[in-house]
């Protein structure tokens, strides 16, 4: 087990840092990757001379220092490699969601003025050379993966391999030149553009400098005590800020490894593959994989069912206890060690969780239930809180302190206020610069003094931990001046398997209503059992019997939330379950997976106002986008089902 070591300040670029490590550990891993199903392995000495060819090579291509190269694709080496080659050179690495249509890429590719791009396959190429067009300052674009590239012989297009040949010959003739360039780095130099997800408009690019990302990095890394020795799999979006602080700031910073899947498709069974020290997850995946694991049980033997029952309802007694020091008795603690042998040990395996020491979850609020049900295993599992325009790190859980529905305590050097609005503000390392070309949105949202608005309404609870609420915007109040707060509601409802998304309605209205996705898997799974046919999830979606199950959550939910005089009024009393799954194609979630509220309710508007009407049931035509980019529409008449729900007493409305 290696010591915590951070490197010295001085080197306050990634690059330094790069050629740090290849002196300091040039035979330890840096990065994998997973290639015709075995694991490759690169390390820090190689990569160091990796970089140093793609640099070189990107130079004779024309790259200047101030450039933008624009990078999309999935995790791959070559790509993280093209960040920290871009940077050697003084140039500005712009991560695109790699899922993103042809149109979402070109705002990106013109706002930002990249002039060149590095991306991964035939795929990504098509799409640049369709907007190419529009965007005339593009120039020069590589490709990582041949397949598929044999017959475009465009002259600005240049494989990865080429790109890097030209670099070697490029540093023997100029011997000193990426040295020399790696030198005129300085930490208040612009390290990365990063394009926020856009959930009320247009995306705004980001600017960190590597003061930003190294600072704040090397504070996660101090408090959490993460070493060389510590190993993290890299599979969430690039252009993600999560991705780049836990996936490269850190691994530059601890000089740890980062996994690279074979696919998206492959993530959990590489996973297994690789038993990571260090993992990261926003709640929809950690939803996901309890899904999975749910539908597993009812699949399952009568035996091993019963067992899963009864030694979970072990863990949720004693298992966060345990995990966190405090006393438990003899009894359970010997009850638990026993589900641990029969029942948490090998369901850790099976996940891939065996050997995490540290988990993390962000982006959005997750359900009480589901962070519990993870702890309860045994998983150190943390809820922080931060942004783009943070670095990442606003809030932190600190060991021993952790709650399911507090984000932690300030970071390490963050400052956190609470305005008089209630909004949550903060400054700290992490700070963005500005937003590219947008000074008026830099004005509202970064005072003169660094203080940051986040958007997010919250309160510190007593023993000093930071409660967030909901997206200000979104917090509102019924008529009757009760609470509304969406997310909370919604993320209780996603707690269930059966359920995949949702959407509550509620402010400046009678009472609280939502929409529902069902998850196609999870449902799909339980037709299977029972002898349900369906032949599409718009089948599965209106079938009374799904419907009925639905109901039964938000009945349960709708009981929960009874019992809290805060969120009393809440409580949904009508719902319908979509005939579609949102889709960010649709523009109905961000990259990210991220609801986009205004741009629901103005597409359904005629749903919402038939949950608000007396009607039974309400017709919609919705136009979809298939994944060949092809249109189409929807037509269906959803049933509007009624909840029961608990009378909210006067006296708990004042309160809230």
């Amino acid at each position: 087990m290696s010591d915590l070591r951070l490197p010295p300040a001085e080197l306050d670029t990634f690059p330094k840092l790069l050629e740090f490590h290849a002196a300091e550990r040039p035979g330890k891993p840096a990065i994998r990757e997973k290639d015709f199903g075995i694991w490759q392995t690169h390390t820090w000495g190689q990569v160091a001379e990796e970089v140093r060819s793609l640099a070189s090579g990107l130079l004779s291509l024309g790259v200047q220092r101030g450039d933008k190269v624009a990078i999309v694709g999935d995790n791959r080496p070559r790509l993280y490699w093209t960040m920290t080659a871009a940077q050697a050179i003084g140039a500005v690495p712009v991560p695109i969601y790699q899922d993103s249509v042809a149109d979402e890429m070109a705002y990106v590719v013109e706002h930002a003025e990249a002039r060149f791009a590095v991306v991964e396959d035939q795929e990504q190429v098509d799409k640049l050379l369709e907007i190419r067009e529009r965007c005339p300052g593009l120039t020069q674009i590589v490709y990582d993966e041949a397949r598929g590239m044999r017959h475009y012989t465009q002259a600005f297009l240049h494989h990865f391999d080429a790109v890097q040949a030209e670099g070697r010959d490029y540093n023997e003739i100029h011997p000193d030149a990426y040295g020399e360039a790696v030198a005129r780095g300085r930490g208040s130099d612009t390290a990365i553009i990063l394009y926020t997800s856009g959930t009320t408009g247009k995306p705004k690019g980001v600017i960190l400098s590597f003061d930003n990302v190294m600072k704040t990095a090397a504070n996660g890394v101090k408090l959490e005590g993460l070493r060389d020795s510590d190993e993290s799999l890299a599979y969430l979006p690039m252009a993600w800020v999560g991705d780049h602080i836990f996936s490269f700031g850190q691994s530059y910073v601890a000089g740890f490894c980062v996994a690279c899947p074979e696919s998206s498709a492959t993530v959990m069974h590489d996973m297994r593959e690789l038993g990571p020290t260090y993992f990261f997850a926003p709640p929809r995946i950690f939803e996901n994989i309890l899904t999975t694991v749910m539908i597993r049980m009812e699949d399952a033997g009568w035996l091993k069912r019963k067992l899963f029952h009864y030694f979970m309802a072990v863990a949720r007694r004693s298992g966060i206890k345990i995990l966190d020091g405090k006393p438990v008795g003899l009894g359970e603690r010997l009850l638990y060690a026993l589900g641990q042998l029969l029942v948490y040990g090998p369901l850790k395996n099976t996940l891939g969780f065996t050997r995490i020491r540290l988990a993390y979850t962000a982006g959005e609020a997750i359900g009480p239930d589901i962070f519990d049900f993870y702890r309860s295993l045994g998983v150190n599992l943390k809820q922080l809180y931060g942004s783009t325009e943070a670095s990442v790190f606003i809030t932190i859980q600190p060991d021993g302190e952790i709650e399911p529905d507090t984000v932690g305590k300030p970071a390490l050097d963050v400052e956190i206020k609470i305005a008089d609005n209630g909004e949550v503000m903060f400054r700290g390392p992490g700070v963005f610069v500005e937003y590219y070309k947008n000074p008026e949105a830099t004005a509202e949202t970064k005072t003169p003094d660094g203080w940051v608005h986040t958007g997010d309404a919250g309160f510190f609870a007593d023993n000093g931990h930071l409660k967030i609420i909901d997206r200000a915007k979104d917090v509102g109040r019924v008529n009757d001046g009760g609470l509304f707060a969406p997310k909370y509601v919604e993320n209780k409802l996603k707690f269930f398997p059966d359920i995949k998304e949702a959407v509550a309605f509620g402010h400046e209205r009678d009472h609280c209503t939502a929409f529902v996705n069902i998850d196609l898997v999870a449902v799909g799974s339980w037709a299977e059992r029972n002898n349900v046919p369906y032949a599409s999830y718009q089948e599965l979606a209106a079938n009374p019997q799904v419907i009925e199950i639905v109901k039964g959550h938000i009945e349960k939910v709708n009981g929960d939330l009874a019992a809290d005089p805060q969120l009393a009024s809440c409580q949904i009393r009508r719902f319908l379950v979509l005939h579609k799954e949102l889709d960010a194609d649709d523009g109905e979630l961000t990259r990210t997976r991220k609801v986009r509220r205004g741009f629901i309710a103005e597409r359904y508007q005629p749903l919402i106002d038939a949950l608000y009407s007396e009607a039974r049931s309400a017709y919609i035509e919705t136009e979809v986008t298939f994944e060949d980019g092809r249109k189409g529409t929807i037509k269906a008449d959803l049933e509007i089902v009624d909840v029961d729900f608990e009378p909210v007493p006067a006296a708990m409305k004042k309160a809230s």
